[in-house]
């Protein structure tokens, strides 16, 4: 087992803590030994860490000081800027001086900086709206360059803000991101346009997707409870999504799709306003405005008409149901 020699700082600006909640479900009953195995030494959590008060803030003091070396910052939430800039909507308990200014000063004597989570990442919920607390990413104000840090900034190490998006991350490519860092093995080929990890964006939600025969047919679900695609009605972006959800499953075993709720993308810049209820898939002449990202709209209509004109009847049927009705056909098939 490695000693655990690569040091995180970990805080929480304005979120709702639910990336911390979901790198609880990380598949160990030992999540402190996992840490120690990949390397890592959780400095200070506000959540999981004893320490408080007096206390976590000589950790922090430390770490400005060089007292103690921070590898990596990772920060949960968007960073609230407002009210004009001085931060003030979020001050850092026992210190008077905003979480703002903190992250920034954090930021220059650490080798590396993570946004956990895509409010973190981009702003996500918490920028939604009006925004009145004029809350953004790390590095991006949804996709556009800039957040606090500003574009150009890079780390001590030369690597822009690692964005390990979603809402919530999943447990599995927070620590990935960590064990990676912890052993300098990622680098900037290692993180896609928006700097996020392509161990898990390189994918899309739809990849493993247990519903893919019904899109293949465009059989598709007409209410939540069907087993069909929810894609063309139902308001799912899977095949839109960067992510390996329906690979790398919650527990093992989950997944919003496999849960019954459609894809919303939360791992992309932008998800918390798509301009129609999640639930809703906007048409234009009954054509859904989302496709997949990679596949021309004309070809899409063609393969779909095409699709539809070959379901078999038991995709057909089951697509629009909550259970198997029709169960497939048993025949010889000679198999050799």
């Amino acid at each position: 087992m490695a000693e655990p020699r690569f040091n995180v700082l970990w805080l929480q600006s304005g979120g709702c803590g639910g990336c911390s909640m979901s790198l609880l479900c990380a598949d160990t009953a030992d999540f402190r030994g996992l840490l120690r195995q990949i390397g890592v030494n959780l400095l200070w959590h506000p959540a999981f860490s004893l320490e408080s008060g007096d206390e976590s803030l000589t950790i922090m003091q430390d770490c400005l000081s060089g007292k103690l070396p921070l590898h990596a910052l990772c920060l949960e939430g968007a960073v609230l800027r407002g009210p004009e800039g001085s931060g003030r909507f979020h001050m850092l308990a026992g210190t008077q001086e905003p979480m703002l200014r903190w992250v920034e000063r954090l930021s220059a004597v650490a080798q590396y900086v993570v946004a956990v989570g895509s409010c973190a990442a981009f702003g996500g919920i918490t920028a939604g709206g009006i925004n009145p607390t004029d809350a953004c990413g790390l590095q991006y104000e949804g996709d556009h360059p800039g957040g606090v840090l500003g574009a150009q900034w890079r780390s001590n190490a030369g690597l822009p803000v690692v964005n390990v998006a979603g809402c919530p991350t999943h447990p599995g490519w927070v620590l990935e991101t960590l064990a990676a860092l912890a052993q300098g093995s990622l680098s900037a080929e290692a993180l896609d346009t928006l700097a996020r990890p392509r161990f898990y964006s390189d994918q899309l939600v739809h990849h493993a997707c247990i519903r893919n025969e019904y899109y293949e047919y465009k059989a598709s679900a007409h209410k939540p409870s069907d087993l069909g695609c929810l894609m063309e009605n139902m308001g799912c972006k899977g095949t839109q999504a960067h992510a390996d959800c329906n690979i790398r499953l919650w527990n093992g075993e989950g997944s919003c799709i496999r849960g019954g709720y459609a894809c919303i993308s939360c791992t992309e810049p932008g998800f918390e306003e798509p301009g129609h209820a999640f639930h809703q898939t906007p048409k234009v002449a009954g054509i859904p405005i989302g496709l997949p990202t990679d596949m021309h709209k004309a070809w899409f209509v063609a393969l779909a008409s095409l699709s539809k004109s070959a379901t078999p009847k038991r995709v057909k049927v089951n697509s629009m149901s909550d259970h198997l009705v029709v169960t497939p056909l048993i025949k010889k098939t000679r198999l050799k």
